[in-house]
């Protein structure tokens, strides 16, 4: 499929800077995928509930965003933006680094305090007598195009001290709390990016769910900052997904199952709930197993998948999902065979995006660009602090 069948002409002033309060006070485009008489509705995400029934499963991702965001100084005295990515190897990570053109190997940085640590720090500067040693070792570059950084103290408090939360590039807005970009149930840090569809959640929003006896389990997929880069091939297919680490437990491997079991949704929240979930599945049936790392995983993405992972995906069919973890480059497009999910609440995606593509590939291209259209003509807010889609 060609690329430019996934752009479309977004308005810069639907692309929100600022999340809503509450929460779940954000709006909801209610898609239907099997009633051509009312496909769309337009609620508020409170009423999330009205489309969900008792015995729903909602898998969403319990991942945090790492505030992995550092300032600087070579010894020159020139200026250094550092992002975390991942752990590569014993006190060594990834980053992205900005200007990198003058970092060499053995390099030693000074960390700086953030700007604005009001708007984004994770908390108040401390006096500089119990500050960590700001040091920080560069290393060899990556095959990403990345570089290898060693803080000289533990890295809890380094990023405590120095480290901000990263909001995504479209974002020109500082923000006044950095909880606003993790969800409420976020718990396991190492993320470069928020899985946004469960920033709308609020603990009341969730009580209330529980008590219509909605199920919540949850996955862990640690987003890179490869979400934000659009697919600059001319077709979609030409495309190479980039590799994430993810995660899925005995128990919410156990609660899928029974949920398959006895014919129950499973509804995912977000698109890196999908990810995790089919790419558990598809090894599950005999395709691409977790990888141990992001190389390994880039390159079973690429191996032609084998008969046993193309068949029925009939839930009776299939496999119980067990519990695992490791790196996927899964890329779902127009075309994959669902083997999990059956409703899906997620954002509004950039133009020409990986996520935009996965979530056609669950919708329907075109019933999915109607649903874009009709959020275009009523002003939706667009992207991480925008507003919301159901798609039953």
């Amino acid at each position: 499929m060609r690329t430019a069948a996934f752009d479309y002409a977004l308005p810069p002033a639907l692309i929100a800077q600022a999340p809503v309060t509450p929460r779940d006070s954000s709006r909801l485009l209610v898609v239907h995928r099997e009633s051509a008489a009312r496909r769309f509705e337009h609620r508020r995400f409170t009423d999330i509930g009205d489309y969900l029934q008792a015995g729903d499963l909602l898998v969403a991702n319990d991942t945090r965003v790492l505030p992995g965001r550092l300032w600087a100084q070579r010894p020159s005295g020139g200026g250094v933006e550092l992002l975390l990515l991942r752990p590569v190897r014993a006190g060594w990570w990834e980053a992205l680094a900005r200007p990198a053109r003058r970092l060499r190997v053995g390099t030693i940085l000074t960390l700086v305090e953030p700007p604005g640590r009001a708007a984004g720090a994770r908390g108040p500067a401390a006096p500089p007598d119990t500050r960590p040693d700001p040091r920080i070792e560069v290393g060899e570059r990556t095959a990403s195009g990345g570089v290898q950084v060693r803080p000289l103290a533990a890295l809890d408090t380094v990023l405590a001290h120095y480290g901000q939360v990263p909001l995504p590039p479209y974002i020109q807005r500082r923000l006044t709390d950095a909880e606003r970009y993790q969800t409420i149930y976020g718990q396991r840090e190492g993320s470069a990016a928020a899985p946004t569809a469960g920033l709308h959640f609020t603990p009341q929003l969730l009580d209330q769910l529980r008590a219509k006896q909605v199920q919540l389990a949850f996955v862990t997929l640690h987003i890179g900052p490869d979400t934000f880069r659009p697919i600059r091939t001319e077709t979609v297919e030409g495309h190479r997904m980039h590799a994430e680490y993810v995660s899925l437990s005995a128990e919410t491997a156990a609660a899928i199952s029974a949920a398959r079991a006895a014919g129950r949704r499973v509804i995912a929240v977000g698109t890196t709930a999908v990810r995790t979930l089919e790419a558990v599945a598809l090894a599950a049936a005999g395709g691409p197993p977790l990888a141990g790392s992001p190389q390994e995983a880039l390159k079973l993405a690429n191996e032609p998948l084998p008969a046993s992972a193309t068949g029925s995906t009939d839930r009776g069919s299939l496999l119980d999902l067990p519990a695992t973890s490791g790196w996927t480059a899964l890329y779902i497009t127009p075309g994959h065979q669902f083997r999990v999910v059956d409703a899906l609440s997620t954002n509004f995606h950039l133009p020409r995006s990986t996520l935009l593509v996965l979530v056609a590939a669950f919708a329907g291209r075109s019933l999915l660009f109607d649903a874009y259209q009709e959020a275009l003509r009523l002003r939706y807010r667009f992207f991480s602090f925008g507003d919301a889609m159901l798609i039953v």
